[in-house]
């Protein structure tokens, strides 16, 4: 069976062949710590995305109930 390549590995070998023959290797990185902080960092990132994403929908449920309210009251107004 062929070894699976993947995307990542791609973009890595695209970014820096150097970098890409290293981790083929086994050789760990030496900024560890970076690299641990840049985890994170995307981490805290993909939260804060998923949660702008629920006000969102929040917000659009909220713009469609007063757009209900709205229009109720215009035809209890209308039926007087």
């Amino acid at each position: 069976m062929p070894p699976v390549i993947r995307a990542s590995e791609i973009g890595s070998y695209l970014y820096c062949r150097r970098a890409w023959w290293y981790r083929k290797q086994g050789v760990e990185s030496e900024n560890q710590a970076e690299l641990a902080g840049g985890t994170e960092l995307h981490l805290q990132h993909g939260r804060k995305v998923m949660v702008a994403g629920m006000l969102q929908l929040a917000g659009y449920a909220l713009l469609l109930v007063a757009g209900a309210l709205i229009a109720s009251e215009l035809a209890r107004m209308l039926l007087r």
